[in-house]
């Protein structure tokens, strides 16, 4: 006979905070929202990574590509670029993101002498940068010639057939700095010359690296940055339990931070063969979550695997309908509380300390605030993400509103079936559990993420809280009934705009 749980599998909008007593200092702004990434030894040693906010991107083609994973590890998220797409193309984009922003950057955009206004256009167009350093033989390590900026040529006055020689600035004008100088000097150099990048050359006066104004500045203007010991956004990526053992190598060689197993099911062997294989090559060096699972069973079977996170939920995904296909999952609720329960009994037993994430499930920003309360350390999301101008997806128009195309991983545009094969050797989506859909536009994502996170931080200030364990801590959750929803939005009233509607309709 079937194992019977003795309770209900209930959602995040089946639960309120009871607000508890806030004190005099507990303000949004003070509330600190950093937030262990990978395990650690608790109470022992600072945690190897940690985010800044509790936000990660899903590993989606829908949602994380390198244009997110830049926008979010500005505010102080992570986004793991989704793995459903060539080695080469993902390997790609996590070089783009460790390349786009750095205290020292090899420069991609390089020219020679003999090359034309055209390939400077071409370039830029290609790269998106405006300064190009001119070298002997067009390296981003040849002897230093001269540079080229958006100052230097104007399209509308210079034929395109002009060559960089003619119109670039030369060496000898140039302010440069040698090998070896410090990220404070050298951004002392950029401020006291007035200049946009200072080329950092050798004793032969090859080119080495080139640093920007544009990276000083946007760390000040985004003190919660994501950054490496190079001053480069952290970035993760998305690997399956097929070809792992090509896929990863490339990841790494690219510069990823930290790597999770996509896959609708996490409680497998296939989830231990991976991690296995990367803790063989790579020891405790390469991070690597995993999941998802949706009880405590699942994540004590990938915590003793190994798993430095693990990701909850089955099923709850806005594009997910593995439940309705399967009849597969939990209630995102339960499953992190349940999970959440199991994870402070293997800290109890090891000492050992595993993240757990929850994805999915969350329809509402207060949704967040209730995941974190329950015991979830960071979020994934999708829809939420895929609403914004950073999002791979097309920008379309629909019924005469701005809408964004959002697909699941076991949609049949997706064909995913690394991320829901349960080992045949047919490589073959053999029915769905997504759906292709449209999510509505909300443009940029630093807008609507600082909404969000006041939100939860003043969420965690009515519960007297300024820091997400003190949140865990201190969180009182109540189960509400089916009129306890009603009752929480706007009700026996008649909306302005609707009553306005209504007298112009009369």
């Amino acid at each position: 006979m079937a194992f019977y749980y003795d309770e209900p599998s209930r959602t995040f909008n089946e639960y309120l905070l009871v607000p508890g007593h806030t004190p005099a200092s507990c303000i949004p702004t003070a509330v600190d929202l950093r937030t262990p990434l990978v395990r650690y030894r608790k109470g022992q040693e600072e945690c190897p990574l940690c985010l800044n906010i509790p936000m990660v991107s899903a590993i989606m083609a829908a949602v994380s590509d390198d244009k997110m994973a830049v926008a979010l590890a500005t505010e102080g998220g992570l986004s793991f670029i989704y793995g459903n797409q060539s080695i080469e193309s993902e390997a790609a984009m996590v070089a783009r993101v460790k390349n786009y922003k750095a205290g020292f950057v090899e420069s991609d955009s390089n020219l020679t002498m003999d090359m034309t206004l055209a390939d400077v256009v071409e370039l830029k167009e290609q790269f998106g940068h405006s300064t190009m350093p001119v070298t002997d033989d067009g390296s981003a390590h040849g002897k230093l010639l001269g540079i080229v900026t958006s100052r230097d040529y104007r399209l509308s006055r210079m034929p395109l057939d002009l060559k960089v020689g003619e119109f670039m600035t030369p060496r000898e004008r140039m302010v440069v700095a040698k090998n070896g100088i410090s990220l404070k000097d050298a951004n002392d150099l950029i401020w006291d010359h007035k200049l946009n990048a200072l080329p950092i050359v050798d004793e032969d006066d090859h080119l080495v690296y080139m640093v920007f104004r544009k990276d000083y500045d946007s760390h000040k203007s985004n003190p919660l940055e994501m950054l490496d010991a190079q001053k480069r956004y952290l970035v993760g990526a998305g690997i399956n339990s097929r070809d792992y053992a090509e896929r990863v190598p490339a990841l790494v060689e690219a510069g990823v931070d930290v790597l999770c197993i996509d896959s609708s099911e996490g409680f497998s062997d296939w989830q231990k063969f991976t991690i296995d294989w990367v803790r063989e090559h790579y020891g405790d060096s390469v991070k690597i979550g995993a999941g998802n699972v949706a009880d405590g069973d699942g994540f004590r079977f990938l915590a003793d695997a190994g798993a430095d996170f693990v990701k909850i939920g089955i099923g709850g995904g806005s594009i997910c309908i593995t439940r309705e296909t399967k009849g597969i999952g939990r209630g995102q609720a339960t499953a992190v509380i349940e999970v959440a329960k199991a994870r402070d009994e293997y800290f109890k037993e090891t000492g050992i300390y595993v993240p757990i994430c929850s994805d999915g499930g969350i329809v509402y920003d207060h949704h967040i605030s209730l995941a974190l309360a329950m015991g979830a350390d960071f979020v994934m999301l999708g829809r939420y993400f895929a609403r914004f101008d950073e999002s791979p997806s097309n920008k379309v128009l629909v019924n005469g509103t701005y809408m964004k195309e959002y697909w699941g991983e076991g949609s049949a545009r997706a064909r995913n079936w690394g991320r829901y094969d349960l080992g045949g050797k047919k490589k073959t989506l053999s029915f769905e559990e997504g759906v292709d859909s449209y999510v509505p536009y909300a443009g940029h994502l630093k807008d609507n993420i600082a909404v969000t996170l006041l939100k939860i931080k003043s969420t965690m200030c009515n519960c007297g809280a300024l820091t997400i364990p003190e949140f865990q801590e201190k969180a009182k959750l109540t189960v509400i009934s089916s009129t306890s929803i009603v009752e929480g939005g706007a009700h026996d009233v008649v909306l302005k705009d609707k009553a306005t509607f209504a007298s112009r309709v009369q």
